[in-house]
């Protein structure tokens, strides 16, 4: 790694109101500066959320930001961010979500230590008033076998270099879970992914309408990736459904609460990052 490459964030916007200028300002509050935010509004109807893309425009020329007409979901606006980027790494952040100031810092220094394609790292998990309830610490490596279980890759975390793996990587063309099923592309050619876990890089606000709160959906976008993106025809994709992804999910599920209560513990005053 050169100490000057350039590093490509990719962030949807969508409504996202009172959250966008807290995940804005921590990317541009990186200790590695050499970075362009590249964001994608699919067509939010909140004009404060345009009136705060148009003011972060003007205030840094890292920040350049592409208006969709119609609104086609995250993975959409995702891919033409990802088609505009000029970076070496790609990483991602969403429009409600943010950054510990050294997340570039730490985790590129420690791709170039394990001379990997692609990293994540831990992340702590806030309510939307900023009160920080847990923590996800992913394993240490990550393989292909692992990721078809279940994700364990916080999309808020991960990094991936274009010069070991090509600019060929997009989310493919489904509503939800579009950023499993690039983990999984990816860890198809390069094997694994090394997780940073010396301290946690990100803040994920815990929405109420996240797909992992919706049980019915689960059943639903998750087969869908067997089928879509792996290519198992409907019986195997179930297999894989109950067999392996439900047992899996279950016992990360477990383990992020038990992680959570341990961290909280022993981090009674910890507070994101301002």
């Amino acid at each position: 790694m050169e100490k000057n490459d350039l590093v490509s964030v990719i962030m949807p916007s969508y409504n996202a109101g009172n959250f966008l200028s807290g995940s804005i300002e921590s990317i541009l509050a990186q200790t590695y500066h050499n970075l362009e935010l590249l964001i994608t509004d699919d067509a939010s109807t909140d004009q404060f959320t345009t009136d705060l893309l148009h003011h972060y425009e003007q205030l840094d020329s890292r920040v350049k930001v592409e208006y969709l007409a119609q609104n086609q979901g995250p993975g959409h606006a995702r891919n033409c961010s990802i088609r505009r980027a000029k970076g070496r790494y790609i990483a991602f952040c969403d429009c409600d979500d943010r950054w510990a100031d050294d997340k570039l810092e730490r985790q590129l220094a420690f791709m170039e230590e394990k001379n990997c394609a692609l990293s994540c790292s831990s992340y702590l998990i806030c309510k939307g008033d900023n009160q920080i309830i847990g923590i996800n610490i992913p394993p240490e490596v990550i393989d292909i076998k692992m990721l078809k279980r279940d994700n364990k890759i916080g999309c808020l975390t991960a990094i991936y270099d274009t010069y070991m793996l090509g600019k060929k990587f997009y989310m493919p063309a489904i509503r939800k879970r579009q950023d499993w099923a690039l983990f999984l592309n990816i860890l198809m050619q390069c094997g694994r992914c090394y997780a940073y876990l010396d301290k946690p890089l990100a803040y994920y606000n815990l929405r109420d309408n996240s797909i992992s709160r919706s049980k019915l959906k689960l059943v639903k976008y998750n087969i869908a990736i067997y089928r879509e993106v792996l290519g198992f025809n409907t019986i195997k994709s179930l297999a894989y459904f109950f067999l392996l992804f439900l047992p899996s999910y279950t016992a990360k599920i477990l383990k992020r609460r038990n992680d959570s209560k341990r961290y909280l513990a022993a981090n009674r005053h910890v507070s994101i990052e301002q």
